[in-house]
């Protein structure tokens, strides 16, 4: 079953659920939030798609984090910043077959989950 990383109350993902269940895809939520940030996961987007695809800059909570947690960022700080604060993480989050989808691109998705 197809597992979706990120936070169940969010527009970007309401429309990559609306999507699945429009194309009948079965998934299973990993809500960050109730769940929890698997630590090993992320470490493991950060190295394949590089921080700066991870981190969510211009969601909220990254904007109210102070300059000192925010600037400078480099792996290992955007690996500390997301797990403390794991609202600043890009989503949805799909790892399938080898490709990892970061953010909702409906076409890259179809290419990818069919």
């Amino acid at each position: 079953m197809l597992r979706v990383f990120g936070i169940k109350r969010c527009d970007t993902m309401s429309r990559a659920f609306a999507w699945l269940a429009d194309r009948h895809i079965d998934f299973q939520l990993h809500d960050y939030k109730k769940d929890g940030v698997p630590a090993d996961a992320l470490a493991d987007w950060i190295r394949r798609a590089g921080w700066q695809a991870v981190v969510n800059t211009r969601g909220t909570t990254f904007r109210k984090l102070p300059p000192d947690q925010t600037t400078d960022l480099d792996a290992d700080r955007a690996f500390a910043l997301l797990s403390a604060n794991p609202s600043a993480i890009r989503r949805p989050i799909v790892d399938h077959g080898g490709e990892l989808l970061i953010g909702f691109d409906p076409q890259r998705w179809a290419e990818v989950l069919g």
